[in-house]
């Protein structure tokens, strides 16, 4: 609904400023009026106030806000209330603004979600749904505690697959420093001792293949700068458009060992929200539309999508999910069992914790395995340098002997 900044007298005469949602000015100037105030100015709020303070704020401490706006709710305190005191307690500047901003708008009339809403670099799409949802259902307290969970579970798990690949990134950042340290500064010095035998074609092809590769990045490796450069810039900007970001959910569905990866940890997403959901008496295509948004994949949330048109025409939920291809099978009967026996939105939980325990499991194996394969490429590309430069050097000293 549109927004409009205006400026009014109260009863006693004192100037008031604020933003108030409504479908026309006329419409705003009615509800003020209301309110016992005298419009002075009423007009469209500019679209881009409002919408970013700063930078972003940390998952960490959003899931500590969901966290604490739930608890102070659960305890009784009025929202507008609760809002002032995660706005007077916060020691982050942008999170400050954005929480006065909210607390604005709340009490201007606006929805908690709708105002969350409008800043999209702190609410991602799935904790405004579910504000929404446990607005809309009267368990609101306990929709910030599940945000707030789900936040908690990202990080950590971002945190935690960090932590593990921190020492496979450094060896990659090492050795390919060492390697490119050898090819560009040590081969070339070689390069004049093995004219001779490169006259005579006794050069051996390693050797060949190495002195090429050294003389093609001394010659033309800012070339390669440059390209790298322009198409890195060119996959930003694909990466910005809805396309692009389609296109990149559908490789990391199936790109080759980490697709199941990133497969179940999106479908476990999906399924502990819509079980939660329909545990608190949303309607099923309520939950649907919220919990396609938990999955984080825009292919998967098209397949929900799908989904929601077959359970609209009165379908079954499990079949859709099938066809699509993205489901494993074991999920996919589960949820079949239980639309039967009407106990969907425990399994769907049951199902969460499962994958996510597999996929946790996964993720540490292939950490564990990329170690050892880093360590045995880099070791191999230092062999064949070494190795192509030896040859030479003991021909020429078998020749000299």
């Amino acid at each position: 609904m549109p927004e409009f900044a205006y400026k009014a007298r109260d009863m006693s005469g004192d100037r008031v400023t604020g933003v108030i949602s409504a479908a026309s000015e006329r419409e705003a100037i009615s509800l003020l009026s209301g309110k016992s105030l005298f419009p002075l100015d009423v007009s469209p709020e500019k679209e881009a106030a409002g919408f970013s303070f700063g930078g972003r704020v940390s998952g960490q401490l959003m899931a500590m806000t969901y966290s604490q706006l739930g608890a102070l709710l659960n305890s009784g305190v009025p929202l507008l209330r609760s809002l002032a005191v995660l706005r007077d307690q916060s020691s982050n500047k942008t999170l400050t603004e954005v929480l006065t901003d909210i607390h604005r708008r709340v009490e201007d009339g606006a929805t908690l979600a709708d105002a969350m809403q409008r800043h999209p670099r702190c609410f991602n799409e799935m904790a405004v749904n579910m504000v929404r949802a446990g607005g809309e259902g009267g368990f609101l307290e306990e929709a910030l505690e599940r945000v707030a969970t789900f936040t908690e579970q990202y990080e950590d798990l971002k945190a935690q697959t960090a932590g593990a690949l921190a020492y496979p990134i450094f060896l990659g950042v090492v050795g390919t420093s060492v390697v490119a340290v050898l090819i560009i500064f040590f081969v070339p010095k070689f390069a004049s001792l093995f004219d001779r035998l490169r006259q005579r074609g006794e050069l051996p092809a390693m050797t060949e293949w190495l002195l090429f590769i050294s003389d093609t990045i001394r010659s033309y490796g800012w070339i390669f700068l440059i390209v790298a450069a322009i198409v890195a810039i060119f996959l930003r900007a694909q990466l910005a458009s809805e396309s692009g970001k389609r296109m990149a959910d559908l490789i990391k569905l199936r790109v080759p060992g980490l697709g199941v990866i990133f497969t179940h940890l999106a479908v476990a997403r999906f399924c502990r929200v819509l079980g939660t959901l329909l545990r608190n008496g949303v309607p099923i295509l309520r939950s649907l539309e919220i919990s396609r948004q938990a999955a984080s994949n825009r292919v998967l949330s098209e397949a929900i999508a799908n989904a929601e048109e077959n359970i609209s025409a009165g379908e079954a939920l499990a079949k859709p999910l099938d066809e699509s291809g993205y489901f494993p099978p074991t999920v996919v009967e589960m949820i079949s069992v239980a639309e039967e026996s009407n106990t969907l939105d425990e399994v769907l939980v049951g199902i969460a914790d499962g994958l996510e325990k597999r996929t946790s499991r996964r993720l540490e194996l292939f950490v564990r395995l990329l170690e050892p394969v880093m360590l045995l490429v880099l070791a191999g590309v230092v062999l064949f340098v070494v190795i192509a430069l030896l040859i030479p050097v003991i021909k020429m000293s078998s020749a000299i002997g």
